[in-house]
């Protein structure tokens, strides 16, 4: 009997049953990336992670719209409401249109991922796209007394809504203690003068008059806020209220503790009913990322243009290297656990092409029900890819002992195991077989165990091991059964 899916959720701060708000849709919002540089490790993370997380569900026969936005506009640098648009600055130092910067590596980031094999969102709205919607908002929690006009800026205030209701919820900041380490700050920060408490945030910036974007709205020629642009378009495209809202854990807090107030200011609901946060990549113990200067861009990884790589990495073996680590987990880059990562998606993968292979017996060894619950009872537990993996290498075990006949499956079995096996592999981990070189290889393999095979006839048993044993040092493995020879990496 299966397990319910539980998820963890990061507002309520422990496991709970997922119960769609209106089954079978289910509403999914992710944070996409700031699209000003190439996509790197910490990226694909939260994209994997929620890639997991949108087939798994798609798997259990849910109709998930899955929006995940790009930000072309409002992210200034240092995360903060003031200084530099993090694309204008780029689109200046490229002399470019801030929106030829915004294509080019929008563009990049989703050929990244799809080289990864990730499913491509239902929506993937851009900020940009969004102004009106925007504006509309704002204009909704000025309407309700939330947020003040200074020089042209909107700013929301954060201790008026905290009056009402409670900002810190999610995240688990005490206003107290925000407001106290804001006052120690510098407040002669450019800007900082213009609002009431330095805790509250930008909706709308006044553009300076060397701002690149720049949009009219009611209070001046500006251009939104960072915080704002996620709560306008998960409301347009999930409603005012939907299922799970995702992103990186260094998101938590400011970003989804504002939106969450933005969108209360709006409707008085509680937008999301579950949030769910990945942990960061490391490297040596330090958040991976372009501001800090560690970060090595997917493109790097697949080609292995980079100092801190031994060898180019394959966009599978990036992909289960990822999913060896539970999401919520920190996950700590280094080349020993990317050649480790290697070796074991090829046995998986070596199994999975051996299992076609597999004849059906008599009677059956191995309990493949008890199995299969167990697989799903792994994703079940807030998708708890480690533990799937684990399954999955249980089961290659089982089919390299069922080719040497030390294991057996009944028919009825092996179909169930296979069917299982597979959507496990392909549709819910999203591992494929590549390509590179793959077809050729198999071909010069299967010559060199036929030139083998013919020097066994030919009772030159020194050539036969030679052929074996110059295989193996090249990373393949023979296998002699009674059905005849075959092959898997090492």
């Amino acid at each position: 009997m299966q397990t319910p899916l539980i998820i963890y959720n990061s507002l309520s701060r422990k496991k709970e049953e997922f119960k769609p708000l209106n089954a079978p849709f289910v509403g999914l919002y992710l944070c996409g990336p700031t699209v000003y540089g190439d996509a790197h490790l910490g990226h694909a993370r939260s994209a994997i992670a929620f890639d997991l997380v949108f087939r798994y569900l798609k798997h259990l026969g849910y109709k998930v719209r899955y929006v995940r936005n790009i930000t072309d506009v409002g992210h200034l640098e240092n995360d903060a409401d003031f200084g530099e648009d993090k694309i204008g600055k780029k689109a200046k130092i490229e002399q470019l249109e801030p929106m030829e910067v915004v294509q080019h590596y929008m563009d990049a980031y989703v050929a990244d991922l799809d080289q990864l094999n990730a499913l491509r969102p239902s929506i993937q709205p851009r900020a940009s796209a969004h102004i009106p919607e925007q504006i509309k908002m704002i204009e909704k929690i000025l309407e309700n007394d939330l947020a003040y006009v200074v020089n042209g800026s909107v700013y929301f205030d954060v201790l008026k809504y905290n009056e009402k209701f409670h900002y810190g919820e999610l995240s688990g900041r005490i206003l107290e203690d925000l407001i106290a380490g804001a006052g120690n700050e510098r407040r002669e920060l450019e800007g900082q003068e213009e609002k009431r408490n330095a805790v509250d945030f930008a909706l709308w910036k006044k553009a300076a008059p060397e701002h690149i974007m720049r949009w009219e709205s009611p209070w001046s020629d500006g251009f939104p806020g960072w915080h704002i642009e996620c709560s306008a378009m998960s409301t347009k495209y999930l409603g005012e209220q939907f299922d799970i809202h995702g992103g990186g854990m260094d998101l938590l807090f400011p970003h989804h503790e504002c939106e969450i107030a933005q969108s209360k200011s709006c409707t008085h609901k509680q937008p999301v009913n579950y949030w769910m946060h990945n942990n960061m990549v490391t490297i040596n113990g330090q958040k991976m990322g372009k501001s800090l200067g560690n970060s090595i861009n997917l493109k790097d990884f697949f080609s292995g243009n980079h100092p801190a790589l031994h060898k180019a990495y394959s966009p599978m073996t990036i992909r289960f290297f990822m999913l060896q680590a539970h999401y919520r987990s920190t996950l700590d880059f280094s080349n020993e656990a990317l050649e480790a990562s290697e070796k074991g998606m090829k046995r998986l993968l070596a199994a999975w092409a051996l299992l076609s292979k597999i004849s059906a017996k008599a009677k059956s060894t191995f309990d493949v029900m008890a199995w299969k619950n167990r697989c799903y009872a792994a994703m079940n537990d807030d998708f708890n890819s480690p533990i799937l993996i684990a399954e999955m290498f249980d089961a290659a075990r089982l089919i390299n002992l069922m080719q040497d006949d030390k294991e057996s499956l009944t028919e009825l079995d092996l179909l169930t195991f296979n069917a299982t096996f597979t959507v496990f592999i392909e549709d819910v981990l999203g591992l494929k077989m590549e390509n590179s070189g793959a077809g050729n290889t198999d071909k010069l393999i299967q010559i060199m165990i036929e030139l083998r095979a013919s020097a066994k006839q030919n009772k030159d048993y020194a050539t036969s091991d030679a052929i074996r044993d110059k295989l193996l040092e090249a990373g393949f493995q023979l296998k002699d059964g009674k059905d005849g020879t075959t092959w898997s990496e090492v």
